[in-house]
């Protein structure tokens, strides 16, 4: 047999490895693995492995858009781990008789297919010499098997591809709950719509990474202020410390550059120097201020503090719909309307939508996830008491375990910025079997479980009372309770408020989606 039949069959193999690892229980269930993986072997077939980078992962697979830096995104990393982990329990489960695996070497892109479990002919043939390669009956054999395997998945392999394509025309809803069709046009499969993202420290000197990976630059395009900083103390409802340590303080604009499009405005604030506990006289009253965005007033009458509900409270205020002007800059301007002098920490500045934010998800973990849908999960943020904690053991009831590792237990509220207009939430829960709140590092000491029956209000609205999550929680270790037509009170906020009844509150997730 020809050398170039031996490679036509050894293609025909591997193409009917992909076929089976595609049809297999877990990918069915990972439809954006399942993309990822199938994007990388087809740019190996057709020989353009070299064009596999981690680039033209992030803007072909994931959309991310031409102006993609995976210096500061780190879905395609993070999205080939999870691929690499789902490979390994595929070939450790239904896989583990196949002769051929696939396989993500750590730190490349680039599958390869490796042979597992060949006898000794098989494995003479492999190594021997493309110029020796002629037409013995070991080859015959192999070349015969080959055959036979392509035989037998051509139609699954048609199948799968029918499959593949009609899953990437979905939106996925996580752990089969239904998402409602608003929510399906506004987002796509793999998250927010791709495009430029700015992000300025206001006063800052330098640079910060946050806990979610994302960089934060310095102060620049400017003008009128002054660079201010605070004295170091906590602020509450945030990890990101550094971001109100330092201001801009007095009648300031900025000049940013954008590209055409549409953007979702976040501004940070802080109270740092008046209020009870800061270097300041005076609390609420003290500092009121007005915001414009290329003419239109977007703030006014705005008192950081009596907004936030506390000095040294992060505030946030979330403006969708927002356009570059006729000349390719977005002009803020932060003027005083009586008291002491405007004053912002931050801008962030996102793609988004016209008439909606983009959608809001928080686990309570110090770091991002990706969800087996490849929704992005940000770290804990808006929080105020409780405590995090994080597990081993594994939940059941559920396909992507490592969603519900952690959670805040005791007595605590989220305080989630909002543009008007209705959301549902899902609040993501986990029954922990035997002793519940013992974190990895207390798990060898030996400690009573705790109930956790406790009410959930929104702007004071009860949502869940007398929630007894164990009674609650039948089957399955994952509960999920969504509610409808929510809206933001005066000051912006979604406030979720989780109020013990017996032993202490707690939450995994939550999901905050515009109706």
């Amino acid at each position: 047999m020809a050398v170039d039949e031996l490679l036509s069959a050894e293609l025909a193999g591997q193409r009917a490895e992909l076929s089976a690892v595609l049809a297999s229980r877990g990918f069915a269930r990972a439809s954006a693995l399942a993309h990822l993986l199938t994007y990388l072997c087809e740019k190996l077939f057709r020989g353009e492995a070299a064009e596999i980078k981690e680039y033209s992962i992030g803007v072909e697979v994931f959309r991310r858009g031409a102006q993609f830096d995976p210096e500061t995104d780190s879905i395609v990393r993070v999205e080939a781990n999870r691929l690499r982990r789902h490979l390994a329990d595929y070939y450790e489960g239904e896989g583990a008789s196949h002769a051929l695996h696939i396989a993500i070497p750590v730190g490349r892109y680039v599958p390869r297919f490796e042979h597992h479990g060949a006898g000794p002919a098989e494995a003479a043939a492999s190594s021997a010499p493309a110029s020796h390669l002629r037409p013995t009956l070991e080859r015959f054999k192999q070349t015969s098997r080959w055959l036979w395997m392509v035989a037998a998945v051509a139609a699954g392999l048609a199948l799968a591809w029918a499959w593949f394509h009609a899953r990437q025309k979905q939106a996925v809803a996580p752990y089969g709950a239904s998402l409602p069709a608003a929510s399906r046009s506004v987002e796509t499969s793999f998250g927010p719509p791709p495009g430029q993202e700015v992000r300025i420290l206001a006063g800052a000197s330098r640079s910060l990474v946050d806990h979610s990976g994302k960089l934060w630059g310095a102060d620049v395009w400017f003008s009128g202020g002054s660079a201010m900083e605070a004295p170091a103390q906590h602020i509450w409802r945030t990890q990101e410390q550094g971001f109100y340590r330092t201001s801009r303080q007095g009648a300031f604009r900025y000049d940013i550059p954008l590209q055409k499009g549409t953007y979702e405005l976040r501004l940070h604030f802080a109270e740092t120097f008046y209020g009870p506990e800061a270097s300041g006289n005076g609390g609420e009253g003290s500092r009121i201020m007005s915001v414009r965005a290329n003419g239109r007033v977007l703030l006014s009458g705005f008192d950081v503090v009596t907004d936030a509900g506390a000095s040294n409270t992060a505030d946030v205020k979330v403006f969708p719909g927002i356009e570059p002007a006729a000349d390719g800059l977005l002009h803020l301007e932060f003027t005083a309307e009586t008291g002491q002098r405007a004053t912002l920490s931050a801008i962030e500045i996102l793609p988004g939508f016209k008439a909606r934010i983009r959608p809001v998800r928080i686990l309570t973990r110090q770091t991002p996830y990706y969800s087996n849908d490849s929704q992005w999960w940000s770290p804990d943020v808006y929080f105020q008491g409780g405590v995090l904690a994080s597990y081993t053991a594994p939940v059941k009831g559920n396909e992507d375990p490592e969603l519900f590792e952690t959670e805040r237990w005791g007595n605590f509220s989220y305080a989630i910025p909002v543009a008007p207009g209705k959301y549902s939430v899902r609040l993501y829960f986990v029954v922990r079997h035997g002793n519940w709140n013992q974190p990895v590092a207390a798990a060898a000491e030996s400690r009573p479980g705790v109930e956790h029956v406790f009410n959930v209000f929104c702007n004071g609205k009860l949502l869940l009372g007398q929630f007894d999550l164990r009674k609650e929680a039948v089957a399955p270790d994952v509960l999920v309770r969504r509610f409808s037509g929510l809206e933001p009170n005066a000051q912006g906020k979604l406030l979720l408020s989780f109020v013990p009844v017996r032993g202490y509150a707690t939450v995994t997730g939550i999901e905050v989606l515009p109706q």
